[in-house]
């Protein structure tokens, strides 16, 4: 086989494997603050979520802020610069005071890819509510792309369908094309395929999608949308890829226990078990002893 098509077969299959699994990250402590968690940690990467890495080296954002009750707020000089293997990312701290959902957003600068031969703009948003007060989880901010939540964007629990809309300078985008991936930055997750890694989704004629997440953790929704030219570090035309992204968490649903009635080792979680008229029965093993040991740890 000739040596040029050679080389351009590799760099095909490269820029394939890099096309997907981008993402800008906006990842606050909690989604859901109050008395005991008022102060919100961010962090703010670029990397491939799901596979753990690698971070992307990350210029100065344009742009980073929260809208409360309709009002814009400026934390761009909030922006702390980190390093992670070498990279540049970033975090911030913010303290919440008022009641209501807080839309965190960030416009990163642009990055540039190699692989790809082009210019990548993910314009990221999350929401967290403070004190319970829930007003504004559905409004757009008014980034030129975003996802609008059609599903409120936290207390979810796992398997729970979020759902939205794309939307590009405020209007729906009719078969959108979304990626989905997950938070997995320890690898608790074994990835059995390459086609695991990055799910993706179609919007309808409506700009609408859904996806039921089946894992608890932080999910990314990115909405990807061509977004014109400009030009390349080396002066030559280039595309630009313009994503609008929200991250979404979800808990997993655990059974309740009784702590006053596991310390008296009456029942444990083990040995609660349903009778078929719904009642619930207490089971006992051969070993007093051993129920009250499960009970106690438990307890």
């Amino acid at each position: 086989m000739n040596h040029k098509i050679i080389v351009a077969t590799l760099a095909c299959f490269i820029g394939a494997l890099t096309a997907r699994g981008h993402f800008q990250t906006l990842l606050p402590s909690t989604d859901l603050a109050g008395q005991e968690a008022r102060t919100i940690d961010l962090d703010i990467q670029f990397t491939h979520p799901m596979e753990g890495g690698p971070v992307m080296d990350m210029g100065a954002p344009a742009r980073f802020g929260v809208v409360l009750n309709g009002k814009t707020k400026d934390l761009t000089s909030d922006l702390i610069m980190r390093r992670l293997n070498g990279m540049r990312a970033f975090s911030a701290s913010y303290t919440v005071k008022t009641p209501g959902d807080h839309l965190f957003f960030i416009e990163p600068a642009p990055y540039w890819e190699p692989a790809e031969g082009k210019w990548i703009i993910h314009y990221t948003k999350v929401i967290v509510n403070a004190f319970g007060a829930e007003d504004g989880w559905d409004q757009p901010i008014g980034l030129p792309v975003e996802i609008r939540p059609l599903t409120r964007p936290y207390g979810l629990w796992t398997g729970n369908l979020f759902r939205g809309v794309v939307l590009q300078d405020g209007q729906p985008v009719p078969f959108a094309e979304i990626e989905v991936e997950y938070w997995n930055p320890q690898g608790d997750v074994e990835i059995p395929g390459d086609a695991f890694i990055t799910q993706v989704i179609r919007a309808d004629a409506n700009g609408l999608f859904a996806y039921a997440m089946p894992r608890a953790g932080w999910w990314a929704f990115a909405a990807l949308i061509e977004g014109g030219a400009r030009p390349a570090p080396d002066g030559s035309p280039a595309g630009v890829e313009l994503g609008g992204l929200i991250w979404v968490h979800c808990v997993d649903m655990r059974p309740r226990v009784d702590k006053n009635t596991v310390e008296k080792g009456t029942a444990t979680r083990e040995g609660m078990r349903p009778s078929p008229t719904g009642e619930t029965r207490q089971e006992t093993s051969q070993s007093g002893a051993a129920n009250d040991t499960e009970a106690g740890e438990d307890g």
